[in-house]
């Protein structure tokens, strides 16, 4: 199958981009570089430079290299800052998949995978948090991905666009040739690994006083390469119909836990600074999967918190400067 991926230069699409070319399926990634690296490309992947506000630059895509699905990836996607720039993530998130959606539909590509986000839960009244907990997203960017799968839910019913939404937790770990590189970078494991490799002096916690048992937030973290083999799962189950699933490991672990672990592994004393909560933090997120696993057979390999920071860890000691391209 030849497919499109659309952010496939970034963290979690090179990694489901170069498992996807190890499943013998053609790779077409159209990115824009502005948080992906060019060095992330799988060789045998074709690599398109484009961005998705640009509607002629996507249908050149589609006419040229005719996929059979799309995977989408490409979006703004820190909780954060959307609570500080709504409209670039109500906005232009949101665009930027109609963009993409319509010229799909024009060109005949019926068949699609999001990568949604488990921020469509704020407060959610039963943990895990299952496919039937209501929606309601914690920040903007979530409020960006609930448009998106109502876009996606609605085409199925008036183009038959078959459609499969992956709602997952916190991305982490890497494969020994991919890894996390961003700018700035944002997220806890390689925040707390940078200072480990002394590129950092302390790292930050966002609060210490929520419900939880150390205090700190509760996060369910999933190793990018089960996140990848979850996609091309759902690539070719797409033929029974549009569905969507939660993608977590069933248990959360703290700031203060991966910290710890971090320590443990590293030998380094990592020091902390308490700060206050950030806006748009729930207290504890964590994802059941029963129903991917059920439907699917999904399984992660790399459940265990030590082993998606060891191998983190491996990563960051062969690339201290990420991908070398900032």
């Amino acid at each position: 199958m030849r497919v499109l991926v659309t952010g496939g230069a970034g963290y979690i699409g090179s990694v489901a981009s170069a498992e996807l070319v190890k499943a013998d399926h053609e790779v077409v990634i159209f990115d824009n570089l502005y948080q992906g690296h060019r060095a992330a490309v799988p060789e045998a992947a074709v690599f398109v430079e484009g961005d998705l506000a640009d509607r002629s630059a996507i249908d050149g895509v589609m006419a040229e290299h005719q996929p059979d699905a799309i995977m989408h990836f490409a979006a703004y996607s820190l909780v954060g800052e959307s609570m500080k720039a709504p409209f670039k993530y109500l906005g232009e998130n949101v665009t930027n998949a109609l963009n993409l959606l319509e010229s799909a539909v024009a060109h005949g590509v019926l068949k699609f995978i999001l990568s949604s986000t488990a921020n469509l839960f704020d407060q959610p009244e039963n943990m895990p948090i299952a496919e039937t907990e209501r929606i309601v997203p914690g920040s903007p960017y979530g409020e960006s991905k609930a448009i998106i799968e109502r876009y996606l839910h609605w085409l199925d019913k008036t183009h038959g666009m078959r459609s499969i939404c992956l709602r997952y937790f916190n991305a982490a770990g890497a494969t020994p040739e991919l890894g996390e590189d961003h700018s700035p970078e944002l997220h806890l494991i390689p925040l707390v690994l940078q200072v480990a490799m002394g590129q950092r002096e302390s790292i930050k916690i966002f609060g210490d006083d929520y419900e939880t048992p150390d205090g700190t937030c509760v996060r369910d973290y999933i190793h990018v390469l089960d996140l990848a083999q979850a996609h091309i799962l759902a690539l070719k189950a797409l033929d029974r119909g549009s569905q969507v699933y939660n993608l977590g490991n069933g248990q959360g672990y703290s700031v203060k836990e991966v910290v710890e672990t971090a320590r443990r592994l590293t030998g380094h004393p990592i020091p902390t600074e308490i700060t206050p909560r950030r806006a748009g933090d729930p207290a504890i997120l964590v994802g059941a999967s029963a129903k991917i696993r059920e439907a699917l057979g999904w399984k992660p390999q790399f459940s265990a918190l030590e082993d998606i920071v060891r191998s983190a860890w491996d990563w960051h000691q062969k690339h201290p400067n990420g991908y070398g391209d900032r």
